[in-house]
């Protein structure tokens, strides 16, 4: 077997210099007449160990991680010339256990399932992994589109991008519709963590989200499909048009798919400006015929009249890739993952503190606690878990004492948080909860589009009284002001931007009103996170009068001779810090 060297080079390996890597395997392999054969990948999901670099010889595979251009030489010398893997950084390997397997145990992969295993700019290589074979089977098989919208309904397959509607009830509205026109959108736009997912899978495996539109395109009888992608994700862009073009050229997209005469679907990428508030359907559509991205009332939902007044059937990227495989496994396979009213699996995209951040595709069911402590390997720097912010910068915080509930939607919801498209924050015993609560709304207040009065107005006036909180200026009454306001916000906006916006606020005054309380009364906060409530204060006792830390204070507000205790003078004291950080006889407390 020949050597054969894999660099991953989606966003996130790029991001750490995986391209610099890659170019040099390539002058080593030049330079020294090596032979092995060089191929690129995208993300297999470890974001954390990035830049990864794979060699697959007669002996296994080695999954080599924190690769760079120094690195590589060595890496190179030893196990391509010598046959001696660097074990030291190898982070997978189906020869020997490793500190990261824990990360891919436990994982189900279904959307993902090609992702980091393949060159996603390679039609070649994406056909001998079942590229095309389900609307090929389809096709063949002369399966009506009635058949295949009832298989993806027996399958519970819910829309992975926010509400979880029954993505098969979404086709079969769709299909009874009986315009000429008909037109299926893929979602490729949502501005959360979750959306690190999206922009993922369409870099590693864009044919399998062009065909699972076509088959969506078929079962609803929909000659048109759009991605839409923000322009921000230039990578995946490119990938997607390189598959489109490909897939033009053998047969799989255009006029009579696969010599199937009649069976006519074409795709086009339509590049959207990032707005978040554009992951609402209605509002997305708006933008696509080159209006503002803003939502308008439904009825009539978009299976009725959606992209230019024509039914339109809409999911997001996650749900598109699910299709061919339920096509080709069945829909009882699909369906024996996850709890009875939420199948499948799920990806989520890890942040935060915690140790292996990247994705992760489990089944539905699963607990919060499993995915963190056993794929994600636990908080980092062994702090304390504290909560877990789940569904997007509009989902809810979930304390640590709920961590054993079910990804599930409707346990999720039972909580005050939501699945949203996959984005899971996770926070540590460091984290105010107030400032997060006021981190996650500022991005959504500005996301605001500004046609709902309640959304536009009233998220600035809760994002006022949340700032004045965090430095130390609220005022008896903010809470009730705050759940007030929220309500309201949530009952009168007319997308779901507005009617999840204020969850962060709603769910850690519920499960952290204890902490908004002492930022109120105390002028404190407890985890010791906001600047403007923190005393800084020298312990006589540990003090050597070293004057590191009035040397160093850039407001020379720490008073002290020579081996003599020190003073920092808390009028002019600017809280940055630095004394405490550099002190090395833990002489500066915090509080």
């Amino acid at each position: 077997m020949k050597k054969t060297v894999t660099v991953g080079l989606g966003s996130c390996g790029i991001a750490a210099g995986a391209e610099k890597v890659f170019k040099k395997i390539q002058a080593l392999k030049e330079a020294d007449g090596l032979d092995i054969a060089i191929q690129k990948t995208s993300c297999v999901g470890m974001c954390y160990n990035e830049p990864l670099v794979e060699i697959q010889d007669d002996t296994g595979y080695f999954m080599y991680g924190h690769v760079d251009e120094k690195s590589i030489v060595a890496i190179m010398e030893e196990h391509i010339r010598n046959g001696n893997p660097v074990r030291d950084q190898v982070v997978l390997s189906d020869l020997f256990e490793t500190g990261d397997a824990s990360f891919m145990e436990g994982q189900v992969k279904i959307a993902l399932r090609n992702c980091g295993y393949m060159d996603p700019e390679s039609l070649e290589e994406a056909e001998k992994r079942e590229a095309y074979q389900a609307i090929g089977k389809i096709l063949e098989n002369k399966v009506s589109r009635e058949e295949v919208v009832e298989e993806v309904i027996r399958s519970g397959l819910r829309g992975r991008g926010g509400g979880g509607f029954p993505a098969g009830l979404k086709w079969r509205f769709a299909l009874r519709n009986k315009a000429d026109q008909k037109y299926v959108i893929c979602n490729a736009d949502e501005g959360d963590p979750g959306a690190f997912m999206d922009r993922s899978l369409v870099e590693g495996d864009p044919h399998t989200v062009l065909e699972g539109m076509i088959i969506a395109g078929y079962a609803t009888g929909a000659t048109q499909g759009i991605i839409y992608c923000r322009a921000e994700y230039p990578l995946a862009i490119k990938r997607l048009n390189i598959a489109i073009q490909q897939a033009r050229k053998n047969g799989y997209l255009g006029k009579d798919i696969l010599g199937h005469k009649g069976t006519d679907f074409d795709i086009f990428v339509k590049e959207g400006a990032g707005a978040f508030v554009c992951g609402e359907e209605t509002a997305l559509m708006a933008s696509v015929e080159g209006k503002r991205g803003m939502p308008r009332k439904r009825p009539p939902f978009p299976a009725e009249s959606g992209l230019w007044e024509k039914p339109t059937n809409i999911n997001n990227v996650e749900t598109f890739a699910n299709i061919p495989w339920i096509i080709l496994k069945g829909a009882e396979k699909f369906a024996a993952y996850g709890t009875e009213k939420s199948k499948g699996t799920k990806v989520f995209a890890l942040a935060g503190k915690i140790n292996h951040g990247g994705l992760v595709e489990v089944p539905m069911g699963i607990t919060i606690n499993d995915i963190i402590f056993k794929l994600g390997g636990g908080i980092q720097k062994g702090k304390e878990f504290k909560a877990v912010q789940l569904g997007g910068p509009s989902g809810g915080c979930i304390p640590a004492y709920l961590a054993h509930t079910s990804i599930d939607y409707d346990s999720v919801n039972a909580t005050g948080a939501i699945m949203g498209s996959g984005g899971l924050v996770v926070m540590d015993e460091t984290t105010c909860m107030v400032d997060m609560a006021r981190f996650f709304l500022d991005f959504t207040q500005k996301e605001s589009c500004g046609k709902c009065t309640f959304c536009r107005i009233g998220t600035k006036r809760m994002l006022e009284i949340l700032h004045r909180i965090t430095i130390g200026e609220g005022e008896k009454g903010d809470i009730e002001k705050l759940e007030e306001l929220a309500y309201q916000i949530k009952d009168n906006s007319l997308c779901g931007l507005g009617q999840t916006a204020p969850n962060p606020v709603l769910t850690t005054i519920k499960y952290f009103r204890d902490e908004y309380e002492a930022h109120i009364v105390e002028k404190k906060c407890p985890a010791l996170s906001c600047k403007e409530l923190l005393t800084y204060e020298v312990i006589p006792d540990k003090c050597t009068g070293c004057r590191v830390c009035a040397i160093k204070c850039p407001v020379n507000a720490i008073d002290g001779e020579k081996k003599k205790v020190h003073v920092i003078r808390q009028d002019d004291c600017i809280r940055c810090g630095d004394c405490y950080n550099r002190c090395r006889f833990e002489a500066i407390s915090v509080r």
